[in-house]
């Protein structure tokens, strides 16, 4: 069924409305007003609670004084994409909305950036190793949620085939790759995917060998994501209480953090030379 009630997206342009509303120092009610609406419904609005149709938007912008083209088509464009419905949103009830959000997030992203200190990134994941993964985070969960989150997280990987794809770009510590997920042939697998990935133009992968030492990020895991107009950078880390999102200014010391991960990294070519390496060492064992 298609979701009704609001999202990471929908509360995304609601703030987006807000901010032009609050730098026009304009009231709810005089724009409410000026919409023939109630201001508790422009207020739910604002709140990513309620759609905003078109025509609205468009007459906000107008109200606003936002006169660029690009920036307008980019917020309309926006707003119709915040409400629409796709893949992912037949997930809604089966999976954490968090979940339901990256989904949508990567299909929209222009890069992103991903530290992984325990795990492979989901988008670079074989199948196997997913579920591995999976099954590990949550042992007691049924065969078929689990393979609903199987399933989902294999699915988000369409973003790389996009007609205009991301650039991707991961830093992986050396531990994962000598962690054996799902056990030897698994894992080998997944390092000969892993490495395969590397053909893509607009993929990169770096390894932080055990050499490097001390590093940038030793509370784990993070990701960052550039997306177009009018959003921008987003931080995403994720743990055992959830996947939280931060946004600028708090981004700007996951940026910092990334570019010290990438230059203590190995090079691409040395990267993937480890990998095939340690793939090798697995089948061999």
């Amino acid at each position: 069924m298609p979701r009704k009630r609001g999202t990471l997206r929908t509360k995304w342009l609601g703030r987006t409305l807000k901010d032009l509303r609050d730098h026009n120092e304009m009231t709810l009610a005089e724009v409410a007003e000026y919409l023939s609406r109630d201001p508790s419904v422009l207020s739910r609005m604002e709140n990513g609670a309620l759609p905003i149709q078109r025509p609205d938007v468009g007459a906000l912008l107008d109200l606003y004084g936002v006169n660029d083209g690009a920036r307008r088509e980019a917020i309309i464009r926006f707003a119709e994409d915040a409400w629409r419905t796709d893949w992912w949103d037949g997930y809604a009830g089966q999976v954490a909305d968090t979940m339901i959000d990256i989904a949508w997030i990567e299909s929209q992203a222009n890069s992103i950036r991903s530290f992984c200190a325990t795990s492979i990134d989901g988008l670079l994941q074989s199948s196997d190793y997913a579920r591995s993964v999976v099954t590990a985070a949550s042992p007691d969960a049924p065969g078929d949620q689990i393979d609903r989150w199987v399933r989902l997280r294999l699915m988000r990987q369409a973003a790389l085939g996009r007609a205009e794809p991301p650039e991707v770009t991961v830093v992986l510590d050396e531990g994962v790759l000598r962690r054996q997920v799902g056990g030897p042939a698994v894992m080998a697998d997944q390092l000969r995917h892993l490495a395969s990935q590397t053909s893509r133009s607009h993929v990169t992968i770096r390894v932080l060998p055990y050499a490097a030492g001390a590093h940038a990020s030793p509370d784990g895991s993070f990701r960052l994501y550039t997306l177009p107009e009018p959003l921008s950078e987003v931080a995403s880390v994720d743990g055992p209480a959830g996947l939280i999102y931060l946004e600028p200014p708090r981004t700007a010391d996951f940026i910092d953090r990334y570019d010290r991960l990438v230059a203590a990294a190995l090079d691409p070519e040395k990267s993937g030379a480890l990998i095939r390496e340690a793939a090798d060492i697995l089948e061999q064992s």
